[in-house]
């Protein structure tokens, strides 16, 4: 299994302490390499960490130093993960017109790198960005095109992250039942893979709970949750 695989699969499974380790493992490796393919891979896989651990200036410091190899480097795909992440903490410091800026640039740039499914996947942060900008209208019109997309397309690691996005855009729309039960349905969607949700989307699910759970109290809340962790995603958006 090579490094990338590895370490991005322990980072969906929660496991912080085994990314550091193989993280710093790779980082001295391609250093002292000149690996920068390796030293930008360990320094995402790095700032992912501390993401999730809440500490955005070190996260934004790891991903700017990625970006700085990347771009010496000359290869452009190198760019495209640390791009990502800075979008992601920009997002999440609640700097959302900078965000957008720097979504729609990542967009962009793997549009012009043909990785359709990393289009997606920004196309969906772009949503969430708009969501906290207030555009409700412009955040429904792209997750919804969203999840066409990955069902027609296949994207099957993606499909949780349609379920947040459903249940996001329902407590948006003041639906908070049915935000509850899309919080059952994206909790077993992501069971299922045996992951957990990135940290921005996390704390957007978070949000969902919270909000459900002040508005129909614990016991409307449990039944309705029960009944979207009964289904699964095909079951719920047909």
């Amino acid at each position: 299994m090579s490094f990338e695989v590895e370490v991005r699969a322990a980072f969906r499974r929660g496991d912080s302490a085994e990314v550091m380790r193989t993280a710093g493992a790779e980082l001295e490796r391609a250093r002292a390499a000149g690996d920068a393919a390796g030293e930008v891979e360990a320094l995402y896989a790095m700032s992912r960490v501390s993401i999730r651990g809440e500490d955005l200036p070190r996260a934004a410091e790891l991903a700017s130093e990625a970006l700085a190899v990347a771009e010496r480097s000359g290869d452009r795909r190198l760019e495209e993960r640390p791009r990502h992440v800075l979008a992601g903490v920009t997002r999440m410091a609640g700097d959302f017109e900078r965000a957008r800026e720097l979504y729609l640039a990542s967009i962009a740039l793997n549009e012009e790198l043909g990785q359709a499914e990393m289009v997606n996947s920004e196309y969906h942060n772009l949503a969430f960005t708009e969501l906290n900008l207030g555009n409700l209208a412009r955040a429904r019109e792209l997750f919804l095109a969203g999840r066409e997309r990955v069902f027609r397309e296949g994207y099957d690691s993606f499909v949780p992250y349609v379920c947040v996005a459903a249940a996001a855009l329902a407590s948006a729309e003041g639906d908070h039942p049915y935000a509850a039960r899309m919080v059952g349905l994206t909790d077993t969607a992501y069971a299922a893979i045996g992951q957990v949700p990135d940290p921005d989307d996390g704390l957007e699910l978070d949000a969902v709970r919270t909000r459900a759970l002040a508005a129909v109290g614990e016991v409307q809340f449990q039944a309705e949750y029960a009944v979207g962790a009964a289904q699964t995603p095909a079951q719920a958006f047909g």
